[in-house]
């Protein structure tokens, strides 16, 4: 009896062994696909990129491609999640030091981990209900708890910032906030294209910045 148990403990153990490596494999591929979706949107679109295009930066057919996401949307999608986290990283590193943010101090912190992410600006500057329309719902859920941890932890700093605001008047600020940062990237990148129309149409842009918006906006609601 307590061979066949042993047994069957090594044979369960192997089992797991298993499940893990072919996960570690999984989650290599996955990455390796969105690095080389991210390495090709630095140059080309949004629209411009195809599944081929991706597959021919990494290791792997077209083929196998759809063996970790359906569509090209879902690329894009998780890339938007790794830009997401990336930036949750440096708010936390924020939340976590010991220093005592004064209102100037804050907005230019909040202003410079914004200007330092431009790719996540230029994805939220999409069409995310296009976007999360084409994707499947767990790769959205995934992408949906990336956004809510960016929430909650720019509503620690908030707290932090000024622990006499109510969590009403957290949550208010919280919400004016996001909607705003999705406008920085076309406020910010104006394209020679879209300049000349504007000076056609009687208006000169004015030349934002991802910064100068960011910490004036925040100034203000705060």
């Amino acid at each position: 009896m307590k061979i066949k148990n042993k047994k069957s403990q090594e044979k369960n153990k192997k089992t797991k062994i298993k499940k893990i490596m072919k996960e570690d494999v999984t989650n290599a591929r996955r990455e390796e696909i969105v690095l080389a979706c991210e390495k090709l949107y630095k140059t080309m679109s949004f629209r411009d990129i195809t599944i081929k295009d991706i597959a021919k930066q990494t290791t792997f057919t077209r083929a196998s491609i759809y063996n970790y996401f359906e569509t090209k949307e879902e690329i894009f999608l998780a890339l938007y999640e790794k830009e997401y986290l990336r930036w949750c990283d440096e708010l936390n590193e924020m939340y976590e030091s010991t220093i005592k943010f004064k209102k100037t101090a804050f907005a230019d912190k909040i202003a410079k981990s914004l200007e330092n992410r431009t790719k996540l600006l230029k994805l939220m500057a999409m069409n995310n209900y296009d976007m999360e329309e084409n994707c499947r719902l767990e790769c959205l859920v995934s992408f949906k708890v990336a956004f809510l941890k960016a929430i909650k932890i720019f509503s620690k700093l908030l707290s932090k910032y000024n622990p006499l605001l109510e969590k009403k008047e957290i949550d208010k600020i919280t919400y004016m906030f996001f909607p705003f940062i999705y406008a920085l990237y076309p406020y910010s990148f104006v394209t020679k294209k879209q300049m000349r129309a504007m000076e056609l149409a009687g208006h000169k842009w004015n030349g934002n910045t991802i910064y100068n918006l960011t910490y004036n906006f925040i100034m203000k609601i705060i």
